[in-house]
């Protein structure tokens, strides 16, 4: 089955854009969250970047969601 990007709805701060990169990456999204930050403040781009992002993503289904808690 191929890997889609999704927004996370359990591991979000703001609408979950990173937590989503993260289970996509299968690494921490604490890790994603720094480095976005670092980008923002370095760059400042990143604010728009998590805005596009945001509404452009889609919300991962809740079906989705179920399944992988059971696994």
């Amino acid at each position: 089955m191929q890997k889609k990007l999704y927004k996370s709805s359990r591991d979000k701060k703001l609408a979950g854009v990173c937590g989503g990169i993260a289970g996509y990456l299968n690494i921490d999204s604490t890790v994603i969250r720094l480095i976005w930050v670092i980008i923002s403040l370095a760059y400042g781009t990143g604010i728009i970047a998590y805005i596009i992002c945001a509404l452009i993503m889609p919300d991962k289904p809740e079906w989705m969601e179920t399944e992988e808690d059971e696994n």
